[in-house]
């Protein structure tokens, strides 16, 4: 999909430079899947502290129940 999009120069050249990417749709298509995976993280990371859990859970029993012998 062909995108017309005003970008500073400087920083695009930059970016070329520093992720030692050829060309400037490299540089834009791994910048906007970089900021995607963290907006992504920060999502994860404002669930801590909301999961409750059983604290008498207990994992080696249950594993032990699913296994097939």
């Amino acid at each position: 999909m062909p995108t017309n999009l005003a970008i500073d120069d400087l920083l695009l050249q930059e970016a070329q430079r520093v992720g030692g990417k050829k060309s400037k749709k490299e540089v834009v298509n791994e910048a906007l899947t970089e900021y995607i995976q963290r907006r992504r993280q920060a999502e994860i990371i404002e669930l801590f502290g909301t999961v409750e859990y059983d604290e008498g859970y207990d994992y080696k029993t249950a594993r032990s129940r699913s296994r097939v012998k």
